[in-house]
């Protein structure tokens, strides 16, 4: 374990915690790693649109938007990690990218993390936009994921890797409050008794976050075997910054953090480029980065943030330790879980407010969850997610489809057999926020039945024992 001087790191700004990925070495040869970017920045036209936010069809590009992959291989086992700039993808779609990259390269479709990052200012590629234009982006984007595979391995060259993490506790805050008994107002359903003033709740008495936050950022960082910077990947755990302009396309702070680091980093010396990532954590309790009250212009915080961000990751990489000595293990299985789909008596209410829609309903959001009611009424009885868990030398990965609260994480971290994990949220398709069965008791838009919260109660505890199972059997190959 290498630690910077306790003074040095206070005059970072950073609580710091490096280290080096010591136990697990390859059998037979030394890790190699490769990375690459691919454009997958939709077309004008492409729908923007969500249920909630009505975002319209993409009417310009503020910043463009990139498939990142970063493969890695021993001599036994070949991986690939690929983060999009999107705010979900749908399982159809990842399935199909897998399918192509695996048909391309030397990686089986079991051997692949596919993860969106949540950048509100893309599509939302799980069919939720239903012109041509939508089903025309979901194939092409199933191409363009699968490039960045194909040619991050063709880029595989010797390599050595570390990791490291430092605190941002002044990014990050729970968006849940906890509220005083009968001060919550009436969710959509009309229904009341709910303790949690979330996204569009109200409340006159406010009591305290209704939940932990993890200001952890975890940095993997990839170099090629004589130092130079090949790729990293950052882990943090805030939902993303906002700011846009309506129609405008970004990737926010987390495309933004990946090109400030890719403009430090890049040595411009005839191999391939540099590749910065940034994956989201577990940020389903999580509102925006902090902004200290301060106002910017559209878009402009998402890049003052992502560019402090990744300054504190310069500070550390120099003091990581990096190994090439490192194996590596990768496993995944499907869970099957059930579905909250609406009763007669909630799809009766939801006929009667669609009757009339203009009229005063309890929310003003009635009208939205009265559709959503009915999309759910469509799903089958249970859903089957797909979860993972990868094993880079001492570091252990766990990857889930849905929007993760901060207490999972934190959990899977306290629990998880090896000395450091993170956690990629988004992976894999999209299964909607995932409260624990004790935050569904208290309410709130994380919990109200929709196609972006449709899991059974139980299933956070099924998910998060299925993972920390993963990550044991990763960590005994």
């Amino acid at each position: 374990m290498v630690r910077m001087n306790v003074a040095d790191a206070a005059k970072c700004g950073l609580l710091l915690v490096v280290g080096s990925l010591f136990a697990h070495t390859v059998k037979g040869g030394e890790l190699r790693a490769g990375a690459a970017k691919v454009d997958i920045t939709p077309k004008l036209g492409v729908s923007l649109d969500g249920p909630i936010s009505k975002n319209g069809p993409v009417t310009g590009v503020h910043d463009a938007l990139h498939a990142r992959a970063i493969v890695f291989a021993d001599d036994d086992t070949r991986l690939a990690i690929v983060i999009c700039d999107a705010c979900m993808i749908g399982r159809d779609v990842f399935d199909a990218a897998k399918a192509i990259a695996s048909k391309q390269t030397n990686i089986a479709m079991d051997r692949i993390l596919m993860a969106a990052t949540h950048t509100h200012a893309a599509p939302r590629a799980t069919h939720v936009g239903t012109e041509p234009a939508d089903d025309e982006y979901h194939t092409w984007l199933a191409e363009q994921i699968a490039a960045a595979v194909a040619q991050a391995e063709k880029n595989l060259a010797h390599a050595q890797v570390g990791w490291g993490s430092f605190q941002k506790p002044d990014f990050i805050r729970c968006r849940r409050h906890l509220c005083e008994p009968g001060s919550v107002g009436v969710n959509p359903f009309g229904e009341t008794g709910e303790q949690v003033k979330s996204v569009s709740g109200t409340s006159s008495a406010i009591i305290e976050p209704a939940g932990p936050t993890d200001p952890q950022f975890s940095v993997l960082s990839v170099q090629y075997a004589d130092g130079r910077p090949l790729a990293v990947l950052g882990n943090f755990s805030v939902h993303y910054v906002g700011g846009y302009q309506r129609g405008f396309v970004s990737a926010d702070y987390f495309g933004h953090y990946a090109a400030a680091l890719e403009s430090q980093l890049d040595t411009d010396d005839g191999r391939p480029a540099f590749v910065g990532l940034m994956s989201n954590g577990t940020s389903g309790n999580t509102g925006a980065i902090e902004s200290g009250g301060k106002k910017y212009p559209p878009f402009e915080w998402m890049k003052v943030s992502a560019r402090i961000l990744a300054e504190d990751t310069q500070r550390i990489l120099d003091s990581i330790q990096h190994r090439s000595d490192l194996s590596l293990a990768m496993q995944e299985t499907e869970l099957e879980l059930g579905v909250r789909r609406p009763d007669a008596a909630r799809l009766d209410w939801a006929s009667s407010v669609l009757a009339n829609p203009t009229n005063k309903h309890p929310h003003r959001w009635s009208p939205v969850y009265a559709q959503e009611a009915q999309h759910l009424s469509k799903y089958p009885p249970t859903t089957k997610i797909k979860l993972q868990a990868i094993r880079i030398g001492d570091l252990g990965i766990a990857a889930t489809p849905c929007e993760v609260f901060a207490e999972t994480g934190l959990a899977i971290k306290r629990e998880s057999p090896h000395p450091a994990t993170f956690h990629i949220e988004l992976a894999n398709g999209y299964g909607g926020y995932l409260p624990p069965p004790e935050q569904h008791k208290l309410g709130g838009y994380e919990t109200w039945p929709a196609r972006s919260s449709f899991l059974e109660v139980d299933a956070e505890p099924k998910i998060r024992h299925t993972l920390l199972s993963l990550l044991q059997s990763v960590r005994a190959n």
